[in-house]
């Protein structure tokens, strides 16, 4: 598999689980959010390509920082720049401009773990 291959199938993965994830979970979604959950697993495979020796907590902790990184420059985008209001985390304890939160930061750390997975599994091509 090719690294172009390698990045678009991660995209698909990551936008296609984060959709599922927030329809389960908000029982709604909106497109951007499939962007970004594409973007964010196709950055975290390569780094977890690039870092795989490291400890899982590293992995996760990095993955929890990065996803956190894009959702707070998504939702300045469409949330404040382009006022679509996809979300708001403003009710929630030591948000940040209502975009990003340290209880979402946690739950993006504890799907590091089923993310090495899905990296380790495409990685080896699906074997």
């Amino acid at each position: 598999m090719t690294e172009r291959d390698h990045c678009l199938c991660a995209f698909a993965i990551g936008a296609v689980g984060y959709t599922l994830i927030e329809l389960l979970a908000r029982r709604r979604t909106h497109w951007t959010m499939t962007l970004t959950g594409g973007l964010c697993f196709m950055l975290m495979h390569k780094f977890l390509r690039w870092q795989r020796a490291r400890r899982w907590t590293f992995k996760c902790l990095v993955g929890a920082g990065l996803i956190t990184a894009v959702e707070f420059a998504v939702g300045l985008l469409v949330n404040k720049i382009m006022k679509w209001d996809v979300w708001d985390y403003s009710d929630r304890c030591l948000n940040v401009l209502g975009q990003i939160c340290p209880r979402f930061t946690g739950y993006w750390f504890l799907m590091g773990i089923p993310m090495i997975a899905l990296s380790n599994a495409l990685a080896r091509g699906g074997r």
